[in-house]
């Protein structure tokens, strides 16, 4: 189940505290289970604001017309990294090689 976004906690808890302020405020009501049905009204009211607010996608997937295809992370290989310097990987592994072979500063 995916996680909600922080839009979607803060529209949901928005509506929750002002729809139970517009709702005693227009009710008047001064009963206990009149404030617990409102309370609940709103609750109800904030998580179905909360789960129709934009932005609940699922991570990795991407709508391509009728099918649903699961979209590869793109992930820098240690060749793409270090081919910017000379453009072989060998050399980059030369490079990483020397580097671990040299003391460390720290102890």
């Amino acid at each position: 189940m995916p996680r909600p976004t922080p839009a979607q906690l803060a529209y949901g808890s928005v509506t929750v505290v002002c729809s139970t302020l517009a709702m005693l405020l227009l009710t008047r009501t001064p009963s206990g289970p009149g404030v617990a049905l409102i309370a609940v009204a709103a609750l109800a009211l904030g998580v179905l604001v909360a789960l129709t607010a934009p932005g609940m996608r699922t991570a990795g997937r991407v709508r391509m017309g009728s099918a649903v295809r699961t979209a590869k992370p793109r992930t820098a290989t240690p060749s793409r990294i270090h081919a910017r310097h000379d453009g072989t990987a060998a050399a980059a592994r030369a490079r990483a090689a020397q580097r671990m072979a040299e003391p460390s500063l720290r102890s």
